[in-house]
């Protein structure tokens, strides 16, 4: 393994822990901490700032997978859960609640590495899809005023869309701002006048 993983270790059952914890260091991640599930689970990710979080529990209660919505939302991480409970629908708001793996019954020691690097990968990836969508959404936002911006110039100087275009294009080099600060400009003076 090329990376040393710091993992926070979320459990009530501590004889249970420790066996989960012992498996992780032979794998070898650094468990920095072991924590209780609780009203103050998301001030201890965010007091031991962990790679991983790895929760050992009988079965996730509502509080829990709240804050696991919460920190996928403010504080990505992946999240590893170990859980006597399989029923579906557990399983499916588990994962919709942010968890990269969900994993039911009794595990071997010697998966927990395997299960630890699907679980990053997965969460980088969602990680990745999640940036790029941010990506997207920005330049369509961009996009859509540009395309505003050059209307209004159609409708209120009567220009051809190409030099409308240009003319944008030329405030945003002698002003030195972007495309996107100019539309912003034009947008907000021509709508005035109508």
């Amino acid at each position: 393994m090329n990376e040393t993983f710091r993992v926070l270790l979320v459990d009530t059952d501590s004889a249970r822990s420790a066996l989960l914890s012992q498996a992780l260091k032979d794998q070898g991640y650094e468990v920095i901490a072991r924590v209780q599930p609780g009203p103050n689970l998301l001030a201890n990710i965010s007091r031991h700032t962990p790679d991983l979080v790895v929760i050992d529990t009988d079965s996730p209660n509502r509080d829990m997978l709240e804050s696991m919505s919460l920190l996928s939302e403010h504080n990505p991480l992946p999240v590893v859960m170990f859980a006597e409970d399989d029923s579906d629908v557990i399983v499916r708001e588990a994962i919709s609640s942010g968890v990269s793996g969900y994993v039911a019954r009794n595990t071997d020691p010697e998966r927990v590495r395997s299960i630890m690097k699907v679980a990053i990968a997965r969460f980088r990836e969602y990680q990745a899809l999640r940036s790029e969508l941010v990506e997207v959404k920005t330049e369509l936002q961009k996009n859509k005023l540009l395309q505003k911006a050059k209307s209004l110039l159609i409708k209120h100087k009567g220009a051809s869309e190409e030099e409308a275009h240009q003319a944008i294009i030329k405030m945003s080099m002698e002003q030195n701002k972007t495309v996107t600060e100019i539309s912003e400009n034009i947008i907000s003076v021509l709508e005035l006048n109508l």
